[in-house]
């Protein structure tokens, strides 16, 4: 029997030593698991020519059917605002009769020569519009998230060791005595540093990608488990098994993934 002391110092001593990683093999697959890591888009898209069209088409209507503008109310006869005000109503009553302008483009025009014709005019609640386009658009940085605003951009890394499929989401295989969202997460962890700020949808997985053992070979085939999560701040800091990482979008992605691992995830990402 071991004395009470004994257990302690024996209890104390099994609980620094590290866990023994057991890698998963079922069936003869290793069993891994990935992240599908993305950014939201942080713009709205720009509208289609026909969506144009139906709002255009929807404020006329609703234009159509106002009751009429108390000018007098909210301009002194006689100002530069009312002058202003005249111009721009004129010109979306031109637009009204014209189904191949819309009245936002009519007033745009307007408030364009307004600004070249008269200083006053041009200080006068003037609104500048910032660049849908950034600096990493210009630059085309893929290792940049302030590019592609108005799309979805997902995380691809570069691993050489892995000769079939070097680029590919942040994935590694799943030790024995761990869950999938788990060992997920501490793979995208061991993989990109830990100076993300990551949040992961569920813990079922949104899709998976089959390898079957090459014939005559002792390596085992192995499935690959896909779950979801979303950046909100930070960067990606690879580590040495990474020699490379890029942000794209879905149109992007099969310049990376081979043709098979794509095809296994592409019903899973968004479209935006």
């Amino acid at each position: 029997m071991f004395s009470r002391a004994s257990r302690v110092v024996c209890s104390r001593s099994f609980s620094t030593v590290a866990p023994l990683r057991v890698p998963l093999v079922i069936k003869n697959n290793r069993i891994l698991a990935s992240v599908i890591l993305s950014r939201a888009p942080q713009i709205t898209r720009d509208s289609t020519s026909f969506e144009k069209a139906y709002f255009d088409y929807k404020e006329k209507i609703e234009r159509q059917n106002a009751t009429t503008f108390p000018t007098e109310f909210y301009f002194k006869k006689g100002s530069l605002a009312e002058r202003r005000w005249k111009e721009e109503e004129a010109a979306r009553r031109d637009a009204m009769s014209n189904s191949q302008t819309s009245l936002t483009e009519a007033a745009a025009k307007t408030q364009a020569q307004l600004e070249q014709n008269d200083t006053a005019a041009a200080s006068m609640n003037k609104v500048e519009k910032a660049s849908r386009l950034t600096e990493a658009d210009i630059k085309k940085d893929v290792k940049s998230l302030d590019r592609a605003l108005q799309r979805t951009l997902y995380l691809v890394v570069h691993k050489p060791e892995d000769t079939q499929h070097p680029w590919q989401f942040p994935q590694g295989q799943i030790d024995s005595a761990e869950y999938l969202h788990e060992a997920a997460e501490r793979q995208l962890e061991d993989d990109c540093g830990k100076d993300m700020d990551v949040w992961f949808v569920g813990r079922q997985p949104v899709s998976f990608y089959k390898k079957a053992a090459s014939k005559g070979s002792e390596e085992p085939g192995s499935k690959t488990f896909f779950m979801k999560a979303r950046v909100y701040a930070g960067q990606i800091q690879p580590n040495k098994q990474v020699s490379d990482f890029a942000w794209v979008t879905k149109e992007e992605l099969p310049n990376y993934l081979s043709s098979d691992y794509y095809n296994a995830i592409k019903d899973s990402l968004s479209e935006l």
